[in-house]
């Protein structure tokens, strides 16, 4: 990932007196730390290392069993007090490395790292590191999506309320306003999976793409340049490997999996906000700890706070697409080194944000508190209104005039909207509509013609069929059982 220059002298150690980043500190896995972490990278390396030799040696190149031992013995014997005294030397990590991997590897010291650039390295552990972090996300965001199914199913005939433009609009169910959050999910499920499977190794190289020092070692035997690349790309679990690189692999595979992290960042500020705005109609909340806090001054308060971590952290989710747009824009010829601090903050954020929000995320839908009451009540207060059209062609059909019935309809809404909007009052259409002779054709159809179920169409049904595509989703993925 980087060369020389790019980090001075030793790191910081991370505590009460020096910044630690929350993601780490608060919000992501422990997991996902340390795939992100330097022992995995620094092991990495030297597994990568040990990979090339291991494939250079079965090509012919004089590389021993005794040399080949000894990198397999000493993958986890890192020095790292050792690697930041040599980087702060020598202003260049990987070489640091090499010679701190040659300290305990005296044999094979001087086959360590031959042939390769940093590159070699740097890009094929970002690939690998990338690969194995969607691993993590994978079946999280799989677990979402069954959790929230779940709840789905169980509300998928409770009518509730809906809503264009934060106004009353027609009913739908709590079940399929649930199948919304959950097929935008079921998209970055198979999107994240879909960029996994894109992901190709860099491979072996060389320093500028063009695998020259290989040749030279093979002395222009290009079947086995070909052959320890494959090699090589087949021993880091990948099925295929760039067939052009310049120093690094395209940049724009840090756009093509950050693009889909921060789509699904997108999706889960959405899922929150609505469960945000919810919570504030007392509709629906998110779980509530009996000892739980909502507010030092006001101690009714039941806030959200779950739900605003998820779309505090998934803004930043969403801004970090900036970072590998710029640097896949800039990138000189075959490489220039200022991609590499900027990939060691954003990649590493991406991912560990993406998997704060999941842990969050499903702590929220499993355990999801509907209040049906106050969703009666409300629906109630609108209904009448919805109902008008109802109203009127029951009236046509028991006889009466369109137009009539549709003017007495008017003065009667208009009267209530006023109870409801200046006094304060509830909606009493109903009971006006009760009261009045014109309607009593109809008036003992009225409860029938205000069933809340009736107005909700074909929302259970759908929510089932979405039930369906997101099983099918799952099972494309194969991630479902891990779930």
């Amino acid at each position: 990932m980087a060369e020389a220059g790019d980090r001075g002298g030793q790191q910081a150690a991370c505590g009460h007196d020096s910044y630690c980043s929350p993601l780490a500190s608060r919000y992501a896995s422990p997991e996902m730390c340390f795939m992100f972490s330097d022992r995995c990278k620094f092991r990495t390396w030297r597994q990568l290392w040990l990979w090339l030799a291991e494939a250079e040696q079965a090509l012919g190149l004089p590389i021993t069993d005794e040399q080949i031992q000894e990198m397999k013995s000493n993958l986890d014997n890192i020095d790292f007090k050792m690697a930041a005294e040599k980087e702060k030397q020598l202003r260049h990590d990987v070489m640091a490395h090499v010679h701190t991997f040659g300290h305990c590897c005296q044999k094979a010291a001087a086959i360590i790292h031959l042939g390769a650039t940093s590159c070699y390295v740097g890009d094929n552990t970002d690939l690998i590191i990338l690969r194995n972090a969607i691993d993590l996300l994978l079946p999280k965001l799989a677990r979402v999506i069954s959790r929230l199914a779940d709840f789905a199913k169980e509300r998928a005939d409770l009518p509730t309320l809906g809503f264009t433009h934060f106004q009353p609009a027609q009913l739908t169910t709590v079940g399929k306003r649930c199948c919304l959050w959950i097929q935008d999910l079921c998209m970055d499920l198979q999107n994240l999976k879909r960029v996994q499977d894109d992901l190709r190794f860099r491979g072996v190289k060389g320093t500028t793409g063009t695998q020259a020092s290989f040749l030279q070692l093979f002395e222009g035997d290009e079947q086995k340049v070909e052959q320890l690349d494959k090699m090589v790309t087949e021993k880091a679990g990948f099925n295929r490997a760039f067939i052009i690189t310049g120093q690094t692999y395209t940049r724009k595979v840090d756009i093509e999996v950050l693009s889909v992290l921060a789509s699904l960042g997108a999706s889960v500020h959405k899922i929150c906000t609505d469960i945000r705005l919810l919570a504030n109609l007392k509709e629906m909340e998110e779980p509530f700890e009996k000892q739980q806090i909502g507010s030092s001054a006001m101690p009714y308060k039941r806030n959200p706070m779950r739900s605003e971590r998820c779309c505090s952290l998934a803004r930043h989710l969403m801004t970090l697409i900036m970072d590998p747009l710029q640097t896949a824009s800039v990138q000189w010829f075959e490489r220039t080194l200022d991609d590499s601090a900027n990939r060691r903050i954003c990649l590493a954020e991406a991912f560990l944000t993406a998997d704060a929000i999941l842990n969050t995320l499903q702590n929220i839908s499993e355990g999801l508190v509907v209040y049906p009451k106050v969703i009666e009540r409300r629906i109630r207060q609108e209904l009448p209104f919805m109902a008008t059209e109802n109203i009127i062609m029951a009236m046509v059909k028991s006889g009466g005039n369109r137009q009539d019935c549709h003017e007495k309809i008017r003065v009667l809404s208009q009267e209530a909207a006023a109870v409801v909007k200046e006094e304060g009052g509830d909606n009493d259409l109903i009971e006006r509509i009760q009261a009045d002779a014109y309607f009593s054709p109809i008036h003992s159809q009225l409860d029938r013609l205000l069933d809340p179920s009736s107005f909700t169409g074909c929302a259970s049904r759908q929510r089932q069929r979405e039930r369906e595509a997101e099983t099918q989703a799952e099972g494309e993925a194969d991630i479902i059982q891990r779930a």
